[in-house]
């Protein structure tokens, strides 16, 4: 027998500084972390004027978490101390495991008519991948498969829907990663790994989570939806389209000493890590960028 996923919780996202002054919602983060483990951070920056988005995001450091970057509006410039240079654009994805160390920079660009949107995903690594190699992949938007019904229409990033595969595989925490858009007043239900962290951020319309009748939990947009366990995810979409991020992942359940930009097991790992940022030893693959 199938069992649909309750709604745990609800979240309104935030407005947030972050960078270099780049203002954006953040939908969870730091002591939320255990509640959607093996995710730490999701942020929205989405945003029209380009005076609070182009101070960007200037080099920093990363440890110990898997940065995922989804675009859908401008552009994102890249650069990081692999020696990895480029722009992400509307549709693009970057899925950027920094392991043992990097140090890269993120500078938004908008659109022609200024406008810029996207997201930021934290993953956590497990204390077995916590100093692996760094590795980064870029994937266009034109490598990112869709399914479109009368219903409902899903990218799949990361996962599978209805036999579709994403690009996005050999993730350790196992993580699905859709962009789903159900139309007005239609329903949706998705398969789900039973002991999975599942969550859905709603960005645009309104929407019903969860069972039919009394715990079916209504929410606008810029709400995360944490579900509780289960099969499967249901949902039906209000009066206007609803557009939502639904993401799963496998949970580690370890430790979290969590330092800014750098996430580790132990306060002593995450004191060390600090201590190399300053002395120049942070990165152990590829080159430390000018500053």
């Amino acid at each position: 027998m199938t069992t649909t996923r309750a709604v745990r919780g609800v979240f309104a996202s935030e407005p947030t500084l972050e960078g270099a002054g780049v203002q954006l919602r953040r939908a969870f983060g730091f002591g939320r972390e255990k509640l959607f483990d093996p995710f730490l951070m999701l942020d929205d920056f989405r945003c029209e004027n380009p005076d609070q988005y182009r101070a960007g995001f200037p080099w920093h450091p990363h440890r110990g978490i898997e940065t995922i970057t989804y675009v859908i509006d401008g552009q994102v410039q890249h650069s990081d101390s692999l020696g990895n240079e480029g722009r992400i654009g509307a549709g693009d994805v970057q899925w950027m495991t920094a392991g043992s160390g990097v140090v890269h920079q993120e500078m938004p660009v908008g659109d022609t008519a200024g406008r810029m949107g996207g997201f930021q995903l934290w993953a956590n690594l497990p204390a077995t991948h916590k100093m692996i190699d760094p590795r980064y992949s870029g994937i266009p938007s034109d490598e990112i498969p869709s399914v479109v019904t009368p219903e409902y229409s899903a990218r799949v990033i990361c996962g599978e829907v209805d036999g579709v595969e994403g690009p996005v595989r050999d993730i350790i925490s196992g993580p699905e990663y859709l962009d789903v858009t159900v139309l007005p007043g239609r329903s949706w239900s998705h398969p789900t790994t039973p002991g999975h962290t599942v969550f859905a951020y709603l960005f645009e319309g309104s929407a019903c989570f969860g069972p039919e009748g009394a715990e079916t939990v209504c929410a606008e947009g810029g709400t995360v939806i944490l579900f509780a366990d289960g099969d499967e995810v249901c949902l039906r979409a209000g009066k206007d389209s609803a557009r939502f991020l639904l993401i799963s992942g496998a949970p580690l359940g370890e430790p979290i000493a969590w330092g800014g930009p750098i996430v580790m097991n132990t306060r002593e790992e995450l004191e060390r890590a600090f201590d190399e940022y300053r002395h120049g030893t942070f990165v152990k693959v590829g080159t430390h960028p000018e500053s």
